[in-house]
């Protein structure tokens, strides 16, 4: 029997040390040392045989390798396509943001054979009544109330599923491991055991997994090595609206995202998210700017809405929300200087609705003219839209896959469109108008006169 000796494992990073130590010498974090037991080996001892054996590239079969496509359309884009067998997915969110709804939607609407629904935080009435809340209670979808890999393995090879869920990696233990469920050293063990089981049975696996405090995935980062994809749900538990993003993808683009709707009965599909993330206003407003910005391969129409107001306490505010505050600094410093708005007294405040993010810099046209907007309270034209990244020099530069962009605003019955002369060709054909700037200047010219 192999022996035993006292490690202390540090979890964040795995670092191993043979004493405890305050702050970790490889990821710097504090008090993350917790003590652990790690089996040696005798002397001559050998890992198991195996009965792989080595085979050339064109003899092997890829028909077992088709995709699974769910009726979760979205869910099958973020994958690239559908499931693909004997793969291991890791799908990450805080608490309470619908990761269990996402992906028991997901098991209750499995068509292509049975799927096992493993939970080691929930009970099985429990998960009943939320399959009750979301109307769904289907014939092939089992329930397994497990914590324990060995026992877990066993029911998945009895049963032979089409897909299994497992709620969540943190909860699972293995029990050859002397640690406590969500150390290091089980999400390692536990994660590697799924990753075998998925490739030798061929049977794809999807992990639900917590996160941390600074919004990292819990356990070691080779469990993100581990898995073939890495999906993260997020959003604001007070806003309808949750994205699914892919972070990394063996099999696919990592470039699409997935949007829902929480409503009472579930998550639901948002096919056209240009049409929620833009408001409907009476009239004509100051501040607000519609911008079309790319999430992912997606072309979205975003409402960016801006408030300009005399600074009363002395130092002027800048405060952004789904908007990057340090670019926003950049683009009102490009405004004073450029284009002579003096905003140095001046409270700025700038907000993306719906709750995203965006990240894309071909949004900095919108921002710039919703700021200016505001601040000489003349309002845009109602059906125009912007499209373009704004340059330190006050140039306006291009854009990447402008012609997407256009025939979003033009699918939502925009008339016009501003955009970087660079990316204005006579080849493109819209029925929209195209207004191509090439400076913060012409761009003031042409909406204030």
């Amino acid at each position: 029997m192999a022996k035993q000796s006292t490690v202390y494992v540090c979890q964040q990073c795995a670092f191993e040390a043979h004493k405890w130590l305050g702050k970790c010498p490889s990821c710097n974090s504090w008090n993350s040392f917790v003590e652990e037991y790690k089996a040696k080996a005798k002397p001559g001892q050998t890992a198991p045989s195996s009965d792989h054996k080595p085979v050339p590239l064109p003899q092997i079969s890829t028909t077992s390798n088709e995709r699974i496509i769910t009726p979760d359309e979205e869910f099958n884009r973020v994958l690239g396509g559908g499931i693909v067998p004997g793969s291991l997915i890791l799908i990450g969110g805080e608490p309470g943001i619908g990761k269990s709804t996402l992906m028991l939607q997901v098991a209750t609407q499995f068509t292509t054979g049975n799927v096992l629904y493993i939970s080691g935080e929930e009970s099985g009435s429990q998960i009943r009544m939320r399959a009750e809340r979301l109307n769904k209670l289907p014939d092939n979808c089992y329930i397994l109330t497990e914590t324990v890999t060995n026992q877990v393995i066993k029911q998945i090879k009895e049963l032979q599923p089409s897909l299994v869920i497992v709620d969540s990696i943190q909860t699972m233990r293995n029990e050859y491991v002397e640690s406590a469920p969500g150390s290091v050293s089980q999400i390692r063990e536990t994660a590697a055991d799924f990753m075998r089981l998925a490739k030798d049975e061929d049977i794809p696996i999807i992990l639900i997994g917590h996160i941390t405090k600074d919004g990292s995935l819990a356990g070691p980062k080779v469990l993100e090595h581990m898995v073939d994809t890495v999906l993260q749900f997020e959003g604001d538990k007070h806003n309808l609206y949750r994205i699914l993003r892919t972070i990394k993808n063996r099999f696919g683009s990592t470039s699409e995202i997935g949007i829902y709707e929480m409503q009472g009965t579930g998550l639901r599909q948002v096919s056209n998210p240009s049409e929620i993330l833009v408001s409907q206003h009476d009239g004509p407003v100051a501040g607000i700017a519609i911008g079309v910005t790319l999430e992912g391969m997606r072309p979205l129409l975003v409402e960016t809405q801006a408030l300009v107001s005399p600074a009363v306490y002395g130092t002027p505010q800048r405060t952004t929300t789904g908007y990057d505050a340090k670019r926003l600094n950049m683009l009102l410093a490009i405004l004073e200087k450029k284009a002579g708005q003096r905003l140095g007294t001046q409270d700025v405040f700038v907000n993306i609705t719906g709750g995203l993010k965006v990240d894309d810099t071909g949004i900095d046209l919108a921002i710039v003219a919703a700021i200016i907007s505001s601040f000489t309270d003349i309002p845009l034209p109602a059906k125009a839209t912007f499209a373009g990244e704004l340059g330190l020099s006050g140039e306006i530069r291009p854009v990447n896959r402008i012609e997407q962009r256009i025939a979003e605003a033009e699918k939502l019955g925009y008339n016009e469109i501003f955009i970087a002369k660079g990316n204005y060709q006579k080849s493109i054909k819209s029925k929209i108008s195209i207004n191509p700037v090439s400076k913060i200047e012409e761009l003031m010219g042409l909406l204030f006169g």
